[in-house]
């Protein structure tokens, strides 16, 4: 088994293996420990098998019961990257597949529309001083691009694009202005809606969070979805809806593509002569 394979298991694995010690050792049942918390005895009973991941604020409330200052939180960190990881190769791995692809983007342009000067300042933000793992990424999101206009059909890619994503320039002038215009030009391709959706649509259901929709050509739909530093793939079929529906609440309140062009249009003729 590849090293890395064996280091996911063995992350979740020593989290539910010291959850199921602990309790063991302290001499506690599922249902003494679900009374000392407000998490019930079946719930605790997953996170002992590793079924689920469970969250920070419940290890936190288990290094309460046990004594063990943050101990089985810091483990939950390393489960929790080594999980996120997990998922996003399986991400990763279905999107090659996909027929047709959604998505909202809340806080920065799509990857698969970023210019190579966007995604180098955007990465070099979250990794200022690695150089060469940021080139690195930059080099894979670009690469990733490729997505939507190979093979003999091109990938029908529908972009929803907070109206916050683009009232935050980058620092550099010309990069942004070259980055407002590859939007302009991707929206030309027949295969490539995007919709604005405005700071007037007020509070929605996704916002903060970045949502992808993926179209199987098996029939089946799965889902992407960020916030901050975590992702999370859903596969179940009634998840999956609820995600669908949130999509479509937020297209409904998103301009039409000709008047989302027409907005992004005007940005560009707003800023300054090089």
């Amino acid at each position: 088994m590849p090293e890395h394979t064996t280091a996911r298991a063995s992350a979740r694995r020593l989290l539910a293996t010291e959850l199921a010690r602990l309790r063991s050792e302290a001499g506690l049942s599922l249902a003494a420990v679900a009374d000392l918390t407000t998490f019930d005895r079946s719930y605790l009973h997953k996170l002992e098998t590793g079924a689920k991941l469970g969250s920070l604020q419940v290890m936190a409330a288990l290094d309460d019961v046990h004594g063990t200052d943050r101990h089985l939180q810091l483990l939950w960190e390393l489960a929790k990257d080594d999980a996120f990881r997990d998922r996003y190769k399986r991400f990763m791995e279905l999107e090659r597949r996909a027929s047709v692809r959604y998505e909202y983007a809340p806080s920065t342009i799509p990857g698969l529309l970023q210019t190579e000067a966007y995604a180098r300042e955007l990465l070099s933000a979250a990794r200022p001083t690695d150089t060469q793992d940021v080139e690195e990424q930059v080099a894979a999101r670009l690469g990733r691009q490729h997505l939507l206009h190979e093979g003999p059909a091109p990938l029908p890619f529908r972009a929803l694009v907070d109206e916050a994503v683009l009232r935050r320039p980058t620092r550099d002038p010309a990069t942004w202005r070259a980055q407002l215009d590859a939007l302009l030009t991707a929206a030309r391709h027949a295969h490539i809606t995007l919709q604005v959706v405005p700071l007037s649509a007020g509070l929605h259901c996704l916002v903060g969070t970045s949502l992808t929709l993926l179209w199987l050509p098996d029939g089946t739909t799965v889902a992407y979805t960020e916030s901050g530093y975590a992702g999370e793939l859903t596969e179940d079929v009634g998840e999956v809806e609820k995600l669908r529906l949130a999509y479509d609440h937020v297209r409904d309140h998103a301009l039409p593509p000709d008047r989302s062009v027409a907005f992004v249009r005007d940005l560009v003729e707003g800023l300054p002569d090089a």
